[in-house]
């Protein structure tokens, strides 16, 4: 097990392996998400957020899961083109990945272990966030029905 954020990597959309040490010193915002889930206008929002603080050091990680509902069915090709066409999205996504069960992949392994969620560290649905400072700390667990919206104040907060 990774004793840091820093220690993981992942596969992107594009099929390259990624440290997240390239993101040392930002803050960033992981999300798992899915295309064709009742939440997934939510990109949207995530969106507008990235694109309001990413000069300030923002990065949003979209990570597609389809372990809820098969609401992620597609490959990669088909995730990267629905998520740009419909949603303009322009943050970082990564590869399909388990984020529950023996296959959880390690960034959610180490959210979970360092954020528990109310009822267990489980995730629960699609679009589930966490919040983790510019020192790789995660530091606030959103629930998959927080609207992106709702997470500015907590920005607005680090960045001030």
């Amino acid at each position: 097990m990774q004793n840091s954020l820093y220690d993981i990597s992942a596969k992107t959309l594009q099929g390259k392996e990624l440290k997240f040490e390239t993101y040392k010193g930002k803050t960033l915002l992981v999300v798992n998400t899915a295309s064709k889930c009742g939440l997934t206008p939510q990109y949207e929002g995530l969106e507008k957020l990235y694109k309001k603080y990413k000069d300030q050091g923002l990065v949003i990680l979209g990570f597609p899961c389809n372990q809820f509902g098969n609401q992620e069915p597609g490959d990669e090709k088909s995730i990267s083109e629905g998520c740009l066409l419909n949603y303009g999205v322009s943050f970082p996504m990564f590869a399909k990945i388990d984020v529950n069960g023996p296959q959880t992949h390690p960034l959610f392994q180490h959210l979970k272990k360092e954020l528990p969620g109310w009822l267990g560290s489980k995730i629960k649905w699609n679009f589930t966030k966490f919040l983790i400072d510019s020192e790789g700390k995660p530091i606030k667990r959103f629930s998959p029905a927080t609207r992106p919206e709702k997470i500015e104040k907590y920005l607005s907060e680090l960045f001030h």
